[in-house]
């Protein structure tokens, strides 16, 4: 991965003052979070299954509130992420809430020397492979991290969301499904707090379907379920309209392609 070092470094720096913001904004709403509210939504909450009494390694967890819902429902969680900001808020909040979930700092290409053990669940969500620039080292690492009969789950937006630049309003349709170059964003604020006083600079990738799928069945595990979906929990693009179950689609006349998927993949 020396390859990718100054990519890594800028990111890193990016969501090492992302934490901060991130902290005080109504987009994670942490006091509510605090008070017992999951930070989970309705796809990964039903499709996890029960997850009490599982050992689970949470993938780039941020600052940890996924990962503490899920331990707030009884995993034995792990949580990694490049953020050294981002950990050290997730272990303040894990002490503060009376959880006992471990958090490392780690790349995600680091966690093979940096997380020892294997798990019955590898979790990861919502944005999140595109900070990833090679998936088959990706998979490899997902099955190596997993007991045998484990699974992984991941939750992200959907491919296609990725070929709009949203650095234009509305967001104009600009990258190739298969871009395979490395993209470059520079832009004011956060997508928690577009008014934040700060510049993120961000090196990504985007990935189709078809690389995230023979990833996984390259490292040897096996599909369970492909879903794709056309409401997000988040509101990704602007007017968007919303559902009575609290989350939002695209416009009536615009609705042409899901928004989200999930995987989920076992080791057998």
């Amino acid at each position: 991965m020396s390859n990718y070092k100054k990519y890594f470094k800028v990111n890193k720096d990016t969501w090492d003052k992302k934490v901060g913001i991130h902290m005080k904004s109504e987009f994670y709403n942490v006091d509510s979070f605090k008070k017992g509210k999951t930070s989970l939504n309705s796809y990964e909450l039903e499709e996890l299954g029960n997850v009490k009494g599982k050992s689970l390694l949470h993938l780039q967890c941020h600052f940890g509130q996924d990962t503490l819902s899920l331990s707030r429902l009884g995993a034995i969680c792990t949580g990694i992420d490049l953020s050294s900001s981002g950990i050290k808020q997730a272990k303040l909040l894990n002490n503060e809430l009376g959880l006992d979930a471990v958090f490392i700092e780690s790349n995600l290409y680091d966690v093979p020397k940096k997380v020892e053990g294997a798990f019955d669940i590898v979790f990861a969500s919502y944005g999140i492979i595109g900070w990833l620039p090679d998936l088959k080292t990706w998979g490899e690492i997902i099955a190596s991290k997993l007991k045998q009969g484990g699974f992984f789950y991941l939750i992200e937006f959907h491919p296609i969301v990725w070929m709009f630049d949203f650095l234009q309003t509305p967001p104009k349709l600009t990258y190739p499904y298969l871009q395979s170059e490395v993209i470059y964003e520079e832009y004011k604020g956060t997508y928690a707090n577009s008014n934040a006083n700060i510049v993120s600079k961000e090196y990504g990738w985007n990935h189709g379907l078809g690389e995230v799928v023979s990833a996984l069945t390259a490292a040897g595990l096996q599909i369970e379920f492909l879903h794709e979906f056309e409401k997000s929990p988040y509101n990704s693009f602007p007017e968007m309209d919303t559902t009575d179950d609290g989350m939002y689609v695209l416009k009536e006349n615009q609705r042409m392609f899901p928004l989200i998927f999930s995987i989920r993949a076992t080791k057998t």
